[in-house]
């Protein structure tokens, strides 16, 4: 896919409720369009383009530049051809020479006050008022250009992204639409009256200070180069572009890199985008200048030992060393000492011939991934209740819910382009239920608030979920048809008697979830009777000792109220990294092969032993943590690591790293010397995503195409990599082109079977499954019945964590993301993002600030049973008394050295959103801390001389 521009018809499509079709007649041409169209999209659609400034086909239309004037028979006037419905039998003229001289007369007051260096402009070439001056003859400007103008504007380059030249500002309003249309932050907006009517962001502020998130979308509408980003001003417009998929968050978005030559120039949004419909957020939009970071790695590293310096080689000795050291521990230390991860960052290609490595060629099922630690409950709440392992809805039907609730994700800033379009339905009237101990921005934003808010205390999830099912049970809202139709009754009228009793209603529950039972019962009673209500929930969920317990009382929650298997309605996880849900589809689980099939099935295991040559383990292999276990206790021996972090991602990081250090080999692929490589004795540096083929799935099951942009820096994609590792150890893999494995994993995975890159490349993107009988994908999941036959209500008791406030420790810490930032941030804190969020910060109420005398931004230190770290406090009364709340993006923070090892009790997922701590005062980063980057360079010192 080489193509540059993208058609814009001038206005959005007539709404999809609109059946009649109307025939009218533009420039003489007979032309059938859907009721409701804009004349001047009937014209485009018809291949005439009307001169056009305020109009685009993301926007509402708006009717003020008054340049696309049209003339039509019968009426009076010169109509906006943007602001005009089509009628049947309506005439249309286009051009004349009257129009003309409006046209002509609208564009020299424009010209008359806008700089006239279109020579030297970023935008030359790229820019709608040139093109418009050029469509409407305009050769000269009778006004001149003498006389009051705005052409000494100072222009704003605060933002490390983009610049805003007031001075070339047209005032068409296509920012300020777009940031309260499409985004729904409303920071924008036209200032002053008249001649004085500027743009201004917030209250007159720079972009950067302002409440600008820095989506792209103000710039994407910019008919000039008022709004330009900076790269096109450093390399120059771009001459290319290729279609490929976001690598952040489980979003998805689909963008075009932009480029020229070999360099990329920007991203773009692809308004055909399934995922973001046009939109995209400040990461996708503008945070990928990590690929060419100074830190990256770009040759592979051996060391016979972890305090050695690193010495470059060759890709065949790296290769080499990796098989040969896998083969000798196996030999010595037995079949199942070894083990590997897959990344959530990697395609589901790369992630596929990971875990085949380990299976194929290992010969154990030791195998894990990241959503060890965030979505395994996930995984196992819903298969045991829908029988999929995965959410019910696309994002496009979150625009269909009368009720949505919320519960422990934070959508603005994990998943803001799907947040955007919640908050838009949100604006148009649908009803919010937020369940979050902390005051999230979704729960209050221009034009939206959550009409309730319970902000429970961490930890008691599934109390709050029972009392909600109580209420629903009691007072007669359970929907007794569909329960009986779709469910087994048996066993609701069991989980009914149980939520049913007095111990578990609101008034019983509110001493343990400090919500008050008035405010549960209003929620309950709004839920139950929305016509359709949609549950969406994120890691504050998953992330507990009951993240599998609430997962299955989100389940029962929805079937006994009807919402599942209908558009609008159903339960969504909104996953944290953009391919986690594929890592999981394609067989990352150490008891599951792709497709979410046992591995101590002997169907199953047949079907792959038959494809792959080798007897395989019928015994589940060992997970993320039995692995760090098993190290310490000397029976695991050398791990392969693939773009994943665990040292900083997992919880109690001591613990990680001694397992680490147990190990002989551990093998590290990745784009930068991470945390977990100071651990590693080789090195196989790694290729970005805009460096490969391949496909993600997001978080809505939606497989879409990875392809390269550039050729790979380090010179192999990460697929081709693990290949030359497998051909090492004697497999006999030989794949040209990552198509081929898709053709493997469909003939191997029966939701994936009509997966193919030809069915991607002709129909955009797939929603598994995607059978013989769902061809073209499934949107929205059990429509005719769940893919388990009858839904299984689960009766779930709220048990309390074993993680204690006490005198000690008297505080609950809850860990987070922030908007700027993804993950463990090795991404993102290489890039101009580190401008909004450079440190990572303690949030405390102002209640327990006071009583520790600490103020906004005092260094304190946060202390847990597991151990302690220091940062600076942030005052708020975003938390509750008595709950801190901290993210995890930076490494000298160690967040994870606070965390314990509790966990799940059927997944180890950990339970990162309780722990028990106390805060108190410090005099400034530890002594750690201050040795954190010198400790970190003797971990990470490269041999000066490189290896022949």
């Amino acid at each position: 896919m080489a193509w540059l521009g993208e058609v814009d018809l001038g206005t959005k499509p007539a709404p999809a409720g609109a059946q009649r079709m109307v025939t009218l007649i533009i420039d003489g041409q007979s032309i059938e369009v859907p009721e409701d169209t804009t004349v001047m999209r009937a014209a485009a659609l018809a291949g005439t383009s009307i001169p056009k400034l305020c109009a685009t086909d993301s926007l509402e239309a708006f009717g003020s530049c008054r340049v696309c004037l049209v003339e039509i028979e019968g009426r009076a006037g010169f109509p906006a051809s943007c602001t005009t419905p089509v009628t049947p039998g309506m005439s249309v003229r286009t051009q004349s020479e009257r129009l003309s001289q409006l046209r002509r007369g609208v564009m020299e007051l424009y010209i008359s006050d806008h700089p006239l260096d279109c020579l030297t402009c970023s935008a030359n070439g790229d820019c709608e008022l040139q093109d418009v001056a050029g469509a409407v003859g305009l050769r000269d400007v009778r006004y001149g250009y003498e006389g009051a103008n705005h052409l000494a504007a100072e222009k704003d380059d605060s933002n490390p992204y983009f610049t805003f030249d007031p001075a070339k500002c047209i005032v068409c309003s296509r920012c300020v639409r777009a940031c309260d249309e499409v985004q729904g932050t409303l920071a924008l907006t036209v200032d002053g009256r008249g001649f004085a009517s500027h743009i201004a962001a917030s209250q007159d502020q720079d972009f950067l200070s302002s409440e600008c998130v820095s989506c792209g979308a103000c710039v994407q509408a910019c008919p000039t180069s008022a709004l330009i980003e900076k790269e096109v001003e450093k390399i120059g417009t771009p001459d290319r572009a290729v279609v490929t998929t976001c690598a952040y968050c489980g979003v998805g978005c689909t963008f075009r890199a932009e480029m020229r030559g070999e360099q990329l120039v920007r991203m773009v949004p692809w308004k055909d985008g399934k995922a973001n419909r046009g939109h995209s957020c400040v990461k996708g939009r503008f945070a990928w200048g990590y690929a060419n970071h100074k830190e990256r790695i770009l040759a592979p590293m051996i060391r016979e030992t972890i305090d050695q310096p690193w010495r470059e080689v060759s890709w065949e000795e790296a290769i080499d060393r990796v098989a040969s050291e896998f083969r000798r521990i196996q030999l010595a230390h037995g079949t199942r000492s070894v083990g590997g991860i897959t990344s959530s960052r990697c395609t589901n290609e790369e992630t596929y011939l990971v875990q085949k490595l380990i299976r194929q060629g290992f010969g154990n099922n030791n195998v894990d991934t990241c959503a060890r630690v965030c979505h395994s409950p996930t995984g196992y709440g819903l298969k045991a209740t829908f029988g999929t392992s995965a959410g019910t809805q696309d994002f496009d039907s979150v625009m269909h819910a009368d009720v949505i609730l919320v519960i422990g994700a934070n959508p603005t800033d994990g998943h803001p382009v799907f947040a955007s379009r919640m908050k838009r339905r949100l604006r148009q009237g649908a009803k919010l239920i937020v369940i979050d101990p902390r005051r999230t921005d979704i729960v209050r934003s221009p034009h939206i608030e959550a009409t309730h808010h319970l902000a429970l205390r961490p930890g008691t999830n599934v109390a709050v979920l029972t009392a909600l099912a109580h209420v629903i049970v009691t007072e007669g809202l359970a929907d007794d048809d569909y329960v009986r139709n779709r469910c087994d009754w048996d066993e609701f009228v069991d989980w009914a008697e149980f939520v049913g009793q007095p111990e578990r209603s609101p008034e019983a529950t509110q001493h343990l979830t400090g919500v008050p039972a008035a405010d549960v019962r209003a929620a309950a009673r709004l839920y139950a009777r929305g016509s359709k209500a949609a549950i969406y929930y994120g890691l504050g969920v998953t992330e507990h000792s009951q993240g599998s317990s609430t997962v299955i009382a989100i389940a029962n929650l929805a079937m006994a109220t009807g919402n599942v298997g209908l558009e609008g309605a159903g339960v969504n996880p909104l996953r944290g990294q953009n391919n986690v849900q594929g890592a999981c589809d394609m067989g990352s689980f150490p008891h599951e092969y792709s497709g979410y099939r046992h591995v101590a099935d002997p169907a199953t295991r047949a079907l792959f032993e038959q494809a792959w040559g080798v007897p395989l383990d019928p015994e589940p292999g060992l997970r993320i943590p039995n692995m760090l276990d098993a190290a310490t206790d000397g029976s695991f021996k050398a791990l392969f690591v693939q773009g994943e972090d665990i040292l900083q991602s997992d919880p109690n990081t001591q613990h990680v790293a001694a397992g680490l250090a147990a190990m002989e080999c551990v093998v590290v692929q990745d784009l930068f010397l991470n945390e977990t490589a100071n651990y590693a004795h080789i090195f196989l540096p790694g290729s970005t995503f805009l460096e490969k083929d391949g496909t993600f799935t997001n978080a809505e099951r939606r497989i879409q195409r990875v392809r390269q942009v550039m050729r790979p820096k380090n010179g192999y994609a990460d697929w081709e990599i693990v290949q030359l590792v497998a051909q090492a150890m004697g497999l006999g893999w030989n794949y040209a082109h990552p198509s081929q494995i898709m053709d493997e994993i469909a003939a191997l995975t029966p939701t994936f079977a009509r997966v193919s890159y030809d069915m991607l490349e002709t129909h955009g993107s797939l929603q598994w499954p995607a059978t013989e009988a769902t061809p073209l994908g499934t949107p929205t999941m059990h429509m005719d019945g769940f893919v388990r036959g009858k839904g299984h209500f689960v009766v779930i008791d709220y048990v309390p964590t074993d993680e204690k406030t006490g005198p000690r420790f008297p505080l609950l810490l809850t860990t987070g993301r922030i908007l700027s930032h993804y993950n463990v941030g090795a991404q993102t804190r290489r890039t101009e993002n580190v401008a909004w969020h450079p440190e990572d910060r303690l949030e405390i109420h102002p209640h327990d600030a006071e009583n520790r005398g600490l103020h906004d931004g005092d260094w304190v230190t946060l202390r847990s049973r597991a151990g302690e770290t220091t940062l600076r406090a942030l005052v708020t009364e975003r938390v509750a008394p008595g709950v801190v709340y901290t993210t995890f993006h930076h490494p000298v923070t160690q967040a994870n050295v606070i965390t314990t090892d509790y966990s799940d009790w059927a997944t180890n997922c950990p339970e990162y959103k309780v722990t028990a701590v106390q805060v108190s005062s410090s005099n400034g980063p530890s002594d750690w801390q201050r040795s954190y980057e010198a400790q970190t360079a003797r971990a990470r010192r490269i041999d000066a001389v490189p290896a022949e």
